[in-house]
């Protein structure tokens, strides 16, 4: 056996290895959200997708009382961070569901744009006008600075900054696909932005 195919067979072992730690990581994490809405609600169910550009995707779905259905998703960093970070992640988990449940009647899952013309419809009519409305009424009477841009790396970016702050990182920037993917998870894209501009008033210690 000479080397190259001795590598070529501890790498096919290793790749092996991996995904079998991967599937019983994302096993762990879909078992560990499922437990922590139990501790909120009675009828929980969840199921994990793989999205092409964020890999898995934990979808679940609480029913009200009145059996109607509301679904929420979120990625696996995420969840793994809150598991890991000595807070509740049941409260966290959990708010997201009461929030949505604010909708009478159920929400499930907004379906994916059937085309160019509706997503550019969803972007302009729904998360551009949201996201700077969330800026503007978190962050008033500071001056906030929002809008589209084209981002050479990353192509289409919401970006969001304080034009106020002239030392520094002023601005953060989201690309306009996770904040698309957001809002079909049945998540405020908005929420991505008023954390960054946190971080932003936190490196200039700005409370």
């Amino acid at each position: 056996m000479n080397n190259e195919t001795k590598n070529r067979e501890e790498s096919g072992e290793q790749t092996a290895e991996n995904q079998e730690k991967l599937a019983e990581l994302i096993k762990a994490v879909h078992h560990n959200g499922l437990t922590a809405l139990k501790m909120h609600f009675d009828d929980v169910e969840g199921q994990v997708m793989h999205q092409k550009d964020y890999g898995p995707v934990f979808i679940y779905q609480v029913k009200d009382p009145s059996n109607n259905v509301y679904a929420c998703g979120f990625f696996l960093g995420e969840l793994i961070a809150k598991f890991q970070s000595g807070n509740d992640p049941s409260l966290w988990m959990s708010s997201f569901f009461v929030e949505l449940m604010k909708t009478e009647g159920g929400r499930a899952l907004p379906k994916p744009p059937a085309g160019e013309d509706e997503a550019k419809a969803l972007i302009d009519k729904v998360i551009v006008p949201q996201c700077i409305t969330a800026l503007h009424d978190e962050f008033a009477p500071e001056k906030v600075h929002a809008g589209l841009q084209m981002h050479e790396e990353h192509g289409p970016v919401f970006e969001a900054g304080f034009p106020e702050i002239k030392d520094g990182n002023n601005v953060c920037a989201v690309p306009l696909h996770l904040l698309f993917t957001h809002l079909l998870l049945n998540r405020d894209p908005s929420e991505l932005l008023l954390q960054g501009m946190y971080n932003i008033r936190e490196e200039h210690s700005i409370n």
